[in-house]
């Protein structure tokens, strides 16, 4: 349904212009993960006590990262993250592909859903509500910038 709705928004001058569709394609998804990977801090979803998750997230074209079972943070040790993999990915892709962003930390889906009491963190599933607004937003600026 996403690749409907996708299609829909940006059928009306993807014709008139080469490239449209994979601009509005690859910029969607890089904003739709960043909302995903958005820092509480910054006004997202995603806690970020060691970095540990946030930098345990990879994507692929292929299949979803898998979570590694054990995996976690190591005590008094701070993980940076660079979007830099994920970047790749998407200037890779061709606009056919489907884009997997995923976790590879043990407690991942725990932190997505919730666990021993506490409340869902519900990153994901908050980023990937956004798809349609953020693809309406960006075939938008794309019009605008090429004066449609």
């Amino acid at each position: 349904m996403a690749k409907l709705s996708f299609s829909a928004t940006v059928a009306a001058f993807a014709e008139k212009v080469p490239g449209a569709v994979e601009a509005v394609f690859k910029e969607s998804v890089h904003d739709v993960t960043e909302e995903m990977l958005k820092p509480t801090g910054a006004g997202g979803r995603m806690r970020v006590d060691t970095g540990f998750l946030r930098a345990s997230a990879l994507a692929s074209t292929t299949a979803m990262p898998t979570i590694k079972s054990q995996s976690g943070p190591v005590a008094g040790q701070n993980y940076a993250f660079d979007f830099g993999q994920i970047e790749a990915v998407i200037l890779g892709a061709d606009v056919n592909d489907t884009i997997y962003v995923g976790f590879t930390a043990g407690y991942a889906v725990h932190r997505e859903f919730g666990a021993n009491g506490q409340a869902p963190d519900a990153f994901v599933r908050s980023a990937a509500q956004q798809w349609q607004g953020i693809v309406n937003q960006k075939a938008s600026e794309l019009k605008r910038r090429l004066g449609l």
